[in-house]
């Protein structure tokens, strides 16, 4: 008689959350069968994922126990990389690519230092120095916070003006509203093209095949109007060979190797006709983009980030053809108003019409049976589909989306509806 097949024993997994994001991957790897213990940085978001798994309140006490610990944002890389000096399995960030994201001008010379083309940018700490700047070189900018204020997505300010008078007068605004508290910035020229991120995988060693594209969909309204949100959806696909890839990520393999970074990095770029321009790095997860992978990804993820802290994996499973994604938002997303979401969000019920397939918690907690939105900025769900076509993928996830009710509840229409033309123009340009 054949020997039945032993079922992977189950993990002890410490996530360490900024924000609480990361609650849909916690509750997967619970699902999977892991050990959970979540810690939640921010005090505000601390009620995210109560009733969904196990809550700690200071992740330092449980490292010990832990077989593996995921860190889920940056500004955690000096501690993963004494975690793993001492022998620990971790996933996530390090100082080196903490430095990546956060620090935007180191994040444009490392990009010079591997050879790849930047965009021309400046770094200011004053708004008349920057006003002064563009009147001196009038041309389309990009405003770019920095440090903490880069976390306040909506500030972010892409000018169309060749001119750049609509950059003077939001900095005058800024001026006004922000003084001195707004802290350094930096203003990038603007070029015009696709944009398009490449991540992967990283064990120590090597990337992981296949690679990520995504396409952001980053404006409040459908075709990308209104105020810059971070993100409101997502689309993307996985490949073996990106022209892409070979361009960016993978000229930082050997930096990254003796860094021994173990997690997940993602390039923002704008690709035309003339070449590819980096705009800025993801080196964590990235939000809504983990959850839409794990819509493409066919094996489990504790298993998958455990090979990747180990060093062990060189290869993932995923699906073929497309993954679409999109958050449902409430009041007063993307804005940080207590007292609005005290009033018409905290505490309000997600109400399940159908089954719960694609359907990923966000900001919620769970009394009972019923899902209850909690934090303080207003992120219900994110929704993700999966197709052979984008069409398809679309179809799926709006599907789902019909047959979930959250009361003020609002969304982008139109995710994923810009890969017709962009594909044709990645084709013509040699990117796909």
């Amino acid at each position: 008689m054949a020997a039945r097949s032993k079922k992977p024993e189950g993990k002890r997994i410490l996530l360490v959350s900024r924000w609480g994001e990361s609650l849909d991957v916690a509750v997967t790897m619970q699902e999977e069968g892991h050990s959970i213990k979540f810690f939640i940085d921010d005090r505000p978001s601390r009620e995210i994922g109560y009733g969904f798994v196990p809550k700690v309140r200071d992740w330092r006490k449980h490292v010990d126990w832990a077989d593996l610990i995921i860190f889920d944002y940056t500004g955690y890389g000096a501690e993963a990389d004494r975690l793993r000096s001492e022998g620990r399995l971790v996933f996530g960030g390090s100082a080196y690519t903490d430095s990546l994201e956060l620090d935007r001008n180191f994040g444009q010379q490392e990009l010079q230092r591997h050879k790849i083309k930047t965009i021309p940018s400046h770094e200011f700490q004053s708004f008349q120095d920057a006003i002064r700047f563009v009147e001196a070189n009038p041309n389309a900018y990009v405003v770019k916070p920095m440090g903490e204020t880069q976390e306040l997505k909506q500030l972010l300010f892409v000018g169309k003006d060749d001119r750049g008078e609509d950059v003077v007068r939001l900095l005058k605004a800024y001026e006004k509203s922000w003084g001195a508290d707004f802290g350094t910035f930096q203003l990038q020229r603007r070029v015009k093209g696709v944009e398009i991120s490449i991540s992967a995988f990283f064990n120590g060693k090597t990337f992981l095949t296949p690679y990520n594209v995504t396409f952001e969909h980053k404006k409040l309204f459908p075709k990308e109007v209104g105020v810059s949100t971070g993100e409101m959806g997502s689309s993307m696909f996985w490949t073996s060979q990106s022209p892409l890839f070979e361009r960016t990520l993978e000229k930082f393999g050997p930096t990254l190797a003796r860094e021994n970074f173990r997690g997940h990095l993602d390039i923002n770029c704008i690709v035309n006709g003339n070449g590819v321009y980096p705009l800025e790095f993801t080196s964590r997860f990235g939000y809504p983009q983990v959850f839409i992978q794990r819509a493409g990804i066919t094996e489990p993820l504790g298993e998958l980030f455990f090979g990747v802290a180990n060093g062990k994996r060189t290869t993932l499973q995923v699906r073929k053809g497309f993954q679409v994604g999109a958050f449902i938002a409430v009041p007063p997303f993307p804005y940080d108003d207590k007292k609005t979401f005290d009033l018409f969000s905290k505490d309000a019920v997600v109400v399940f019409q159908k089954g719960m397939e694609g359907i990923h918690p966000m900001h919620l907690k769970q009394v009972g049976d019923q899902w209850l939105i909690t934090g303080n900025t207003g992120l219900a769900l994110l929704v993700s589909g999966t197709g052979l076509t984008m069409k398809d993928a679309q179809r799926t996830m709006y599907n789902r989306i019909a047959s979930v009710i959250v009361n003020n509840g609002y969304y982008r229409t139109d995710i994923g509806d810009r890969w017709q033309e962009d594909s044709d123009k990645l084709w013509s340009w040699g990117y796909l």
